[in-house]
């Protein structure tokens, strides 16, 4: 491995960088297939401890508690996964947007709803389905996450995702980058449920504990298949909504309050 050579800084799309992965690959002596997990990429994790379908692991967004003006959640993710938020970067319309807060008004009453909005973890996830190599994949617990070994920059799961919840990386990474966060020039990224804290037993994520310290508790985070968990037993007990439920892509994300 000491002897591999810098991914060249080409087009996501360019032949040169698809051979590189593909030489990459072999160098490494292993092969990245859909199922692979990020964790494993930057700690090994042990193949006797694998994502289990037992886990649907989701969250729970409680609009009525979101405050107007606050991203204390966008900058928390910031900080915990290595990215750049839109109002700090030099080139704001290609900044990543791993989670963004919407300002929603109803056309009839006037009444603002504010809200995050990161990718909702589907469990027939369109993205998965469209993309052509298979970096684009979903855990056995609904983590959806994307392999930037295999991802070759193509942004079919950009188009096809009806959240706008991806963004390609643009720019060469430098003094942002996190050890057990990769992520790589001209690769899609988004939300992962910050799955490096969830595979280490934290059981919550970045957004979560930052909307909690604020005092907001907005945001729950838990397994959805334990009927014991918070998140369960908040989502029996509110009205819940899936955005754009008509597509039928069963979210881990659901919104209260909307």
């Amino acid at each position: 491995m000491s002897d591999m050579k810098p991914m060249p800084e080409t087009s996501p799309n360019s032949p040169e960088r698809r051979r590189f992965i593909s030489a990459a690959t072999v160098a490494a002596g292993v092969t990245l297939v859909p199922g692979v997990m990020l964790i494993e990429v930057a700690h090994g994790r042990p193949e006797d401890q694998p994502a289990s379908s037992a886990v649907r692991w989701g969250m729970l967004v409680d609009a009525t508690k979101c405050a107007a003006g606050c991203d204390e959640c966008v900058s928390a993710c910031s900080t915990e996964n290595g990215w750049t938020p839109v109002a700090e970067s030099k080139h704001p319309k290609q900044a990543p947007q791993w989670i963004r807060k919407l300002e929603l008004q109803d056309p009839l009453t006037q009444m603002e709803t504010n809200l995050p909005m990161m990718c909702q973890h589907c469990a027939e996830p369109p993205c998965v389905d469209v993309c052509p190599t298979g970096a684009s994949f979903k855990r056995a617990d609904g983590i959806v996450l994307v392999n930037r070994h295999t991802c070759i920059g193509c942004r079919y799961c950009m188009m096809a995702c009806p959240y706008k919840a991806r963004s390609l990386v643009h720019e060469p990474l430098n003094d942002t980058q996190k050890p057990d966060v990769p992520r790589g020039i001209g690769c899609v990224e988004a939300c992962t449920f910050c799955v490096q804290k969830v595979d280490r037993g934290d059981g919550t994520t970045a957004c979560v504990e930052a909307c909690t310290a604020a005092g907001h508790n907005a945001l729950v985070f838990g397994d959805m298949n334990d009927p014991e968990s918070e998140i369960s037993r908040r989502l029996r007990e509110l009205p819940t909504k899936q955005v754009r439920a008509d597509l039928n892509l069963n979210l881990g994300v659901r919104y209260h309050g909307i």
